[in-house]
């Protein structure tokens, strides 16, 4: 009788478990978007939309994205880099290789442009590659500016141009965003973090 009630108890058990595994792998299932965490694996750049994202990894290895946000992009827009002082914005896969605090921007984080194929591509046709591409801020310089100068504008002078900046590509060939995106940015983004570039 011992053993009969033991057993009884073990099988009780055994069909608990089962359950409570089941209903967890159906929420599980029922939230594939449940990101790990807040931490950006990938940012992807869409050129000719002026769109950049950030996204993380779900817990089954899915993209989420997490935040988006317009951009101007370098003077001369259309194509990939090919060699410096084009003014164009690099296309491909790069990472994210460190991040400056003391920028000549509102902060910044560089891309690891040019890769090997970009050095080779550039030195076959015999001219340098380029390099210091960066997501930035607006510069430092109109925020100096409107120190020094008294404020003739109606609003906030620096939010003027910033607004004037934000729809027009005016870099050298970097990835730019107003000042508060790129404070969220920089506190989302580690070193190491892949970037994607589309046309």
């Amino acid at each position: 009788m011992k053993i009969y009630t033991m057993q009884c108890i073990m099988n009780k058990t055994i069909i608990s478990f089962f359950r409570l595994s089941l209903v967890c792998l159906v929420v599980l299932l029922g939230s594939q978007n449940i990101a790990l965490a807040k931490e950006v694996k990938l940012i992807r750049v869409h050129k000719a939309e002026r769109l950049m994202e950030l996204y993380t990894k779900t817990i089954f290895g899915r993209e989420k994205l997490l935040k988006s946000y317009k951009i101007s992009l370098g003077k001369n827009p259309i194509g990939h880099k090919q060699q410096e002082g084009d003014s164009r914005t690099p296309e491909g896969k790069y990472k994210i290789s460190f991040k400056n605090p003391n920028s000549s921007f509102y902060l910044s984080l560089h891309i690891s442009y040019p890769n090997q194929v970009d050095q080779q591509r550039a030195w076959d046709r015999g001219v340098s590659p380029g390099g210091d591409i960066f997501i930035h801020g607006m510069p430092n310089a109109i925020s100096h500016l409107f120190r020094l100068v008294p404020n003739s504008f109606n609003g906030e002078p620096e939010e003027w141009v910033y607004n004037f900046l934000s729809g027009m590509d005016w870099t050298e060939g970097c990835i730019a965003v107003r000042n508060d995106e790129m404070k969220e940015i920089y506190q989302l983004v580690n070193a190491g973090t892949d970037i994607e570039i589309l046309p």
